[in-house]
């Protein structure tokens, strides 16, 4: 299987979008990261390394990752949309920190057994599906009591 940035060079190349050293440092900062970033943290962690990268660069690119299909937008409710590196069958779900905004990514057979055994009840062919959980972290809680 080809990796991210082979996938990203042969999107750009199909659909006659220049490959440059801008993208491809927006590439390598966001394939080392292992978050999930909104444009502006993706913008302010490049910026201390290329301060010649604009911010509507690193948007559109990011833009690109998507379209590529090496990203996935994720709109956790926050007002914001994420990008996180795509997993290409390794699926994964979310607990969202009402408090913090953190992230934790989990996987749970049994969860994934149980959503399988709701469709084959209903007659349902599932074609995608996300869980996201939202509550508070455990340091977010132990605040509250």
């Amino acid at each position: 299987m080809p990796n991210k940035r082979s996938i990203f060079r042969e999107f750009m190349a199909r659909n006659g979008l220049k490959w440059t050293k801008q993208r491809e440092a927006i590439l390598e900062e966001f394939l080392d990261s292992k978050e999930h970033l909104s444009t502006e943290a993706l913008y302010l962690a490049i910026r201390s390394k290329y301060p010649h990268i604009g911010y509507a660069t690193v948007y559109r690119t990011l833009k690109l990752f998507a379209e590529s299909g090496i990203a996935v937008e994720r709109d956790f409710g926050a007002g914001q949309v994420l990008y996180e590196l795509s997993s290409r069958g390794d699926h994964h779900d979310h607990l969202i920190c009402n408090g913090c905004g953190a992230i934790i990514e989990f996987e749970d057979q049994s969860i994934e057994q149980l959503q399988e055994k709701v469709a084959r009840e209903h007659h349902f062919k599932i074609a995608s599906h996300r869980l996201e959980i939202f509550g508070l972290c455990s340091q977010c809680s132990s605040l509250k009591d």
